[in-house]
């Protein structure tokens, strides 16, 4: 049997490997083996964090609410006003209730609006 000659095939491997890895300092971006390991541990963290990122967000979107919900006496709280929400059936989600509570700090109109809306159904 002859002997098979892998050059080609290996090197397109480990350039395809190297071009994600050209950002990486060091022996991360160098060696083979090291980068292989980096590779793995970035896509991992990057599944991770696409879900973190979701929690992070919902949790800035509710605080943000909240305070403004506080601050403006609309509501007692957010509990109070999430509750009310469903139960009058008004489907807005907690990103667009973030976006108009920002408006709420220099527009009052926009959060009570929302909640005369809640009273009179």
């Amino acid at each position: 049997m002859t002997r098979v000659r892998r050059g080609y095939t290996t090197r397109r491997r480990r350039t395809k490997i190297r071009l994600f890895a050209s950002t990486f300092r060091g022996a991360h971006s160098r060696l083979t083996r090291t980068i292989t390991q980096q590779k793995m541990r970035a896509l991992v963290s990057s599944h991770r964090d696409r879900g973190r990122q979701k929690r992070d967000f919902r949790r800035l979107w509710i605080t943000r609410i909240n305070a403004v919900t506080r601050e403006n006496a609309v509501f007692f709280s957010y509990s109070i006003l999430i509750h009310n929400l469903y139960k009058k059936q008004l489907l807005l989600n907690r990103k667009i209730l973030a976006q108009i509570a920002i408006l709420a700090i220099s527009n009052k109109n926009c959060l009570y609006m929302i909640s005369n809306r809640i009273k009179r159904l």
